[in-house]
């Protein structure tokens, strides 16, 4: 436990997760604009305080629905401040995953984890969990940070997905970023 505890973003950093500058860098909306529809269920594996699963519940629309997961209560309270009063709270559901599992089991139709499968220690599980959720046309919308992930080790953590199932479906150019999409073989 405390090894993961270690790897993890703590919620005290969480404000330079939420700042103009990443919003400029890091547009939710540009980002994940090709990749989101209305109606879609999304899961945001490692939501931290919510930057990408705000955005997402405004893009999926009325009829979709966000599961913003993460391992520490504080950052969800923090999502939880942020569409608080708001007609976002109705589609947007909070989730406290655990140490080595998310815990969800409702399909869904995409899942991003920025910046998060370097901080699990697990992979090949959080592969094949993720895979069981995924509907068949589904998407994995992977980006980690190169002063994390080497190129090296990118690729060996593709080759962990592949090997649970899951097929390269794109490998998206992000600025300043390691990214890839993943779909089911």
């Amino acid at each position: 436990m405390s090894n993961r505890k270690n790897r993890v973003c703590p919620v005290e950093r969480a404000g330079s997760l939420d700042t103009r500058i990443r919003k400029w860098m890091q547009n939710p909306r540009k980002l994940l604009g090709n990749y989101l529809k209305e109606g879609m269920t999304v899961l945001d594996v490692g939501c931290g305080p919510g930057f990408f699963s705000v955005d997402m519940t405004g893009m999926v629309g009325k009829t979709g629905r966000v599961i913003a997961v993460d391992l520490q209560e504080g950052m969800l309270r923090k999502v939880r401040d942020k569409i608080q009063g708001t007609e976002l709270e109705e589609r947007l559901t909070l989730h406290l995953c655990e140490e080595d599992r998310i815990g969800v089991s409702e399909p869904v139709d995409f899942v991003l984890m920025f910046y998060v499968v370097h901080e699990v220690p697990d992979q090949e599980n959080l592969f094949r969990e993720i895979g069981s959720i995924l509907k068949p046309e589904g998407q994995i919308f992977i980006v980690e940070p190169p002063f994390h992930v080497s190129k090296k080790g990118f690729e060996h953590m593709i080759r962990i997905a592949t090997n649970t199932g899951l097929t390269v479906v794109k490998r998206p150019k992000i600025f300043l970023n390691r990214a890839v999409v993943l779909g089911r073989a």
